[in-house]
C-alpha cells in the first residue's frame, strides 16, 4: 500500500503556522468590550477625542498583556508595562516638540537600547519594554493638542480601568467559593492534577512530558500566590489555607518526580490521592480519605508522607475527615493516628510551614542579579538589536513622512522582540496581520457612520484581542483595525493603504537587521539562560549532597532549578525555529538542557532517597558522575563556558 504523501515543513514555517489553543476566555471578552470602547465613547460625547484616544490606547495595550491567571498577577502583569508606556509618553512628545530628527533619532535609539536591554529580565519587563518604546513613538509622531503630562494621565487612566474591570468582575464560577480568589484556587488544584498525571504515566512514554507540565503548574501557581495583593505573610485564613495546600503540593511533587526517575511503573492507586486532593482545592471542602500507596521503595514513601501531611493540611481548621485507606474502604488506623498526632516537629511538616508562613520564593528579587541580566549577553544582544531597529526605523520614517510617522518603528518594535517567536515567524505573521486588518477595515470605513461607527469597531476589537492573542497574525490584524478607528477618530484621514507599506517596511528593516553581524557571540539570550540554569542546578544540588534538612529551602532551590530550567527550555526552542543562519548559533544547547533536566531530577531521587535511609546508592552516585562528565562535554560542543568547579567535584 503506498504512503500517503506528505511535506515537511521547515522549523520556522510551522512555528508561524502554529496557533495555541483552549476555552474562550469569556470573562476577558467581556473586559476587552468594556475597556477601550466606551472610554473612547465617554471622550466623544465630551468633545475631547484625542483623550479618549490615549486612554483607549492604554487600555488596548493592557489588553495585550490582560492573560489568564490571578487577579494579583494581572495587576503586576498590566500596571508595570502601563508605567512605563507613560513614561515613554512623556519622553516621545517632549522629545518631538523639542529636537530635530536627527537628536530625536538619537534619543529614541538610546531608549530602544535600554528597553531592549531591560526585556531580557524576563515576561513582565519584556512587556513594559514594548510599552515603553510604542508610547515614545506615539508621542514623538502623532500630533494631539493635549501636553505631554496629560497624555500620560489618560494613557495611565485607560490601563487602570481595565485593572479595575480585572479586580471587580469576577470569573465564571470564582462566586461559588470565595471571590477574593480567582485563578489562585485553579491553579493550586492544577498542580495536584499535573502530580496525578506524572504518577499515572511513571514507567511509560509520557513520563518526561508529565513532569514538564509538572513544572509550568508549580510556576504558575507560585506567581498566582505570589502576586502584589499578598503581603509577605498571609493576610486571612482562606490565604493562609490556600497558601499552606500549595506548600503541601511541594513534597508530593518532590516524591513523583523521584519515583519517575526510578522508572517503575505504579499502580493506578498511587495517583487517586492527588486527584481527592485537586477536587478538594476546587470546592473549599476537606479531602476525605486517601489511598496510601504500598511504602516498598523509598519514593512511595516519601509519597505516603506527603500526602499523610497533605491530608492533615486540608483538613486542618474544619471537621477532620482525612485519614488513609489501605484497602478499597477501609481506613488504615496507624496512619489515622499518625495523621491526627502530628505535631509540626518532623521535617516535612516544618518545611511546609515555613514555605506557607514566610513566602513562596528562596529570596526577593535584588538590583545586583537583575543588572547582571541586564548588562550581561542576553541583555547586550537584545538591547542591540531592539536599538538598531528602532532607530533605523524612526530614522526612516522621519524621512518619509513630516507627521503621522509614528507607524514603522512601532511596528518594528513588535517585530524584533524574539520572546514574540523566531524572527521570520514574526514578520509574516505581522505582515500577513497588517494587510488583512487594514484590509477590513477599509471596508468597515467606507460603510460604517462616523464616530460612532468607529467606535463599535473599538469596542468589538477590544472584545477579541483576548482570542486574538493565540496566534501573532490575528492579534495583528485585531489591533490593526482598533488602532486605525483609534486615529480616524482623533482626526487622522484613512490610512490602511500607507499601514500596508509602511508594515512591510518595517518587516524587511527588522530581516536584515536580524541577520547583520553582532558585536560578541550571536544566542546570548539562550547562553544567558543555560548558565541561569546550570547555576541554580547547582545551589539544588550542592544543598542536597550537604545533607541540610531544611526542607523549605531545598523546594525553593528546587523550583527555582526547574524554572531556570523551563525559561532555557522555552528560549531553545524559539531560537531553533530560527533561519539556519541564525538557528546554527544555539546548535547543541537543546543537548546541554535536556543534561541539566537529567541532573536536576537525579538530585531530586537522591534528596527523597537520602531523607530515606541517609544514603546514596551506586547508582545514584554513577549517575550523578556520568550526568556531570556528560555535561561539561556538551558544553564545550556549544561554546558554553565550563561549569562551576564546585559543581563538577559535587
Amino acid at each position: 500500500m503506498p504512503r500517503p504523501f506528505s511535506v515537511a515543513l521547515p522549523p520556522w514555517l510551522t512555528h508561524a503556522l502554529r496557533a495555541q489553543r483552549g476555552p474562550v476566555p469569556w470573562n476577558a471578552v467581556l473586559r476587552g468590550a468594556l475597556a477601550a470602547g466606551p472610554l473612547l465613547l465617554a471622550a466623544v460625547l465630551a468633545g475631547r477625542e484625542s483623550v479618549g484616544v490615549m486612554a483607549a490606547l492604554g487600555a488596548m495595550l493592557a489588553g495585550i498583556n490582560d492573560r489568564p491567571g490571578s487577579r494579583r498577577t494581572a495587576v503586576h502583569r498590566i500596571g508595570v508595562p502601563g508605567l512605563a508606556g507613560a513614561t515613554g509618553l512623556v519622553v516621545g512628545t517632549y522629545a518631538g516638540e523639542g529636537l530635530g530628527a536627527v537628536p530625536l533619532t538619537l534619543i529614541l535609539t538610546a531608549l530602544g537600547l535600554l528597553a531592549g536591554a531591560v526585556s531580557a529580565v524576563g515576561p513582565v519587563s519584556s512587556g513594559a519594554g514594548t510599552q515603553l518604546l510604542v508610547a515614545a513613538a506615539i508621542g514623538a509622531g502623532m500630533p494631539l493638542p493635549e501636553p505631554g503630562w496629560q497624555r500620560a494621565l489618560f494613557f495611565l487612566a485607560g490601563g487602570a480601568w481595565l485593572i479595575a474591570l480585572r479586580l471587580a468582575l469576577p470569573t465564571p464560577g470564582a462566586l461559588a467559593h470565595d471571590f477574593r480568589f480567582d485563578g489562585e484556587r485553579v491553579a493550586v488544584a492544577d498542580v495536584y492534577d499535573a502530580i496525578a498525571e506524572l504518577l499515572a504515566a511513571v514507567g511509560g512514554e509520557q513520563a518526561g512530558a508529565r513532569r514538564a507540565a509538572l513544572t509550568a503548574a508549580l510556576d504558575h501557581a507560585q506567581d498566582a500566590l505570589a502576586g502584589p495583593r499578598l503581603r509577605r505573610y498571609a493576610s486571612s485564613s482562606a490565604e493562609r489555607r490556600l497558601r499552606a495546600q500549595y506548600a503541601a503540593a511541594l513534597p508530593l511533587a518532590e516524591a513523583a518526580t523521584a519515583l519517575a526517575w526510578a522508572g517503575d511503573a505504579l499502580p493506578a492507586r498511587a495517583a487517586e490521592g492527588p486527584r481527592r486532593l485537586a477536587v478538594a482545592v476546587r470546592t473549599g471542602e476537606p479531602c476525605g480519605p486517601l489511598p496510601a500507596p504500598a511504602r516498598s521503595v523509598p519514593g512511595l514513601r516519601a509519597l505516603d508522607d506527603a500526602l499523610l501531611h497533605a491530608a492533615e493540611t486540608f483538613d486542618r481548621g474544619g471537621k477532620k475527615t482525612g485519614g488513609r485507606q489501605t484497602g478499597s474502604e477501609k481506613t488504615d488506623d496507624r496512619h489515622s493516628a499518625a495523621l491526627h498526632s502530628n505535631t509540626g516537629t518532623n521535617p516535612l511538616d516544618r518545611g511546609a510551614r515555613q514555605t506557607a508562613h514566610k513566602g513562596l520564593r528562596l529570596r526577593p528579587f535584588r538590583a545586583k542579579p537583575l543588572l547582571r541580566t541586564v548588562i550581561g549577553a542576553g541583555g547586550r544582544e537584545y538591547g542591540f538589536r531592539v536599538a538598531l531597529c528602532y532607530g533605523a526605523s524612526a530614522a526612516v520614517a522621519q524621512a518619509l513622512h513630516h507627521v503621522h510617522w509614528y507607524w514603522l518603528p512601532a511596528t518594528a518594535v513588535f517585530l524584533v522582540k524574539p520572546d514574540l517567536g523566531p524572527l521570520v515567524s514574526r514578520v509574516l505573521n505581522r505582515a500577513a496581520g497588517t494587510v488583512l486588518g487594514a484590509l477590513v477595515f477599509a471596508g468597515f470605513a467606507a460603510v460604517l457612520p462616523r464616530p460612532e461607527g468607529l467606535v463599535a469597531l473599538v469596542a468589538i476589537s477590544g472584545a477579541l484581542i483576548p482570542v486574538a492573542t493565540r496566534h501573532f497574525a490575528a492579534q495583528t490584524a485585531v489591533v490593526t483595525v482598533l488602532v486605525l478607528a483609534l486615529v480616524m477618530v482623533g482626526g487622522e484621514p484613512e490610512a490602511s493603504w500607507s499601514r500596508i507599506g509602511e508594515t512591510l517596511l518595517a518587516c524587511a528593516i527588522v530581516l536584515i537587521v536580524g541577520h547583520l553581524p553582532a558585536p560578541g557571540q550571536r544566542g546570548g539570550n539562550v547562553r544567558a539562560r543555560l548558565d541561569a540554569a546550570t547555576d541554580a542546578a547547582h545551589a539544588y544540588l550542592t544543598h542536597v549532597l550537604s545533607g541540610a534538612d531544611d526542607r523549605a529551602a531545598r523546594w525553593a532551590l528546587r523550583r527555582e532549578a526547574y524554572r531556570k530550567l523551563a525559561e532555557a527550555r522555552a528560549a531553545i526552542d524559539r531560537a531553533a525555529a530560527e533561519l539556519p543562519t541564525l538557528a546554527r548559533h544555539t546548535e547543541g544547547t537543546d543537548e546541554v538542557a535536556a543534561t541539566l533536566e537529567r541532573l536536576v531530577d537525579t538530585t531530586t531521587a537522591c534528596a527523597v532517597h537520602l531523607d530515606d535511609t541517609g544514603r546514596l546508592t551506586p547508582r545514584h552516585t554513577e549517575r550523578l558522575a556520568t550526568l556531570l562528565d556528560e555535561l561539561v562535554e556538551q558544553r564545550e560542543r556549544a561554546g558554553l563556558a565550563d561549569p562551576p568547579a564546585d559543581l563538577l567535584s559535587a
